[in-house]
């Protein structure tokens, strides 16, 4: 076995790659840095009482939330929006096992919720204690919400009736509130 030497390899090959998103000091994670790379993508997004930040992607909920003694963990947190029946416990577990097991992010959980139905959750979360760039901090919510569309998308096409209720649903409410 040879021996490796990291010392005896270019200097350029342990410089800090740039990022073009702002600057590359590792920062704090924080609500207001959250809020600002949401806005320079253009999404929207709500603040509720607690402070936390939410926002609908494709009509699935997600919430960025800061965890931790020093708030120094950033989760994103997806729900699919549709609900399953307590029935469909075992498929939904093996599918999220499924992706667990085949992926690295985000971590994918059911729960049994009011009701006896069941709601499927995502989750990809990373301690940020030492800080990070602007562009981490993109490439973090990107991640977690492109991912986890990615699975809601698999779920609508494996419970197609239970997708094709929920779209209703949400197609009735939309038609409601333009007529008001």
């Amino acid at each position: 076995m040879t021996n490796f030497d990291p010392a005896a390899l270019p200097a350029a090959a342990f410089e800090p790659i740039a990022d073009d998103a702002g600057p590359s000091a590792l920062s704090a994670v924080s609500r207001d840095r959250i809020k600002a790379r949401l806005d320079a993508r253009g999404y929207n997004y709500g603040v509720d009482d607690d402070g936390d930040i939410g926002g609908r992607w494709d009509d699935h909920v997600f919430y960025f939330l800061l965890l931790g003694k020093d708030s120094e963990y950033l989760q994103v947190r997806g729900r699919w929006s549709r609900s399953l029946p307590a029935s469909e416990l075992g498929q939904a577990l093996v599918l999220a096992n499924d992706w667990n097991a085949g992926r690295i992010w985000p971590k994918v959980y059911v729960r049994v919720e009011e009701g006896d139905l069941l709601g499927i959750y995502t989750e990809h979360s990373v301690d940020y204690e030492p800080g990070l760039t602007d562009a981490q901090l993109d490439q973090h919510l990107g991640c977690a919400i492109s991912t986890s569309l990615a699975l809601f998308t698999s779920l609508d096409e494996r419970f197609p009736e239970v997708a094709a209720a929920a779209k209703a649903e949400i197609a009735r409410i939309v038609a409601e509130q333009q007529q008001q």
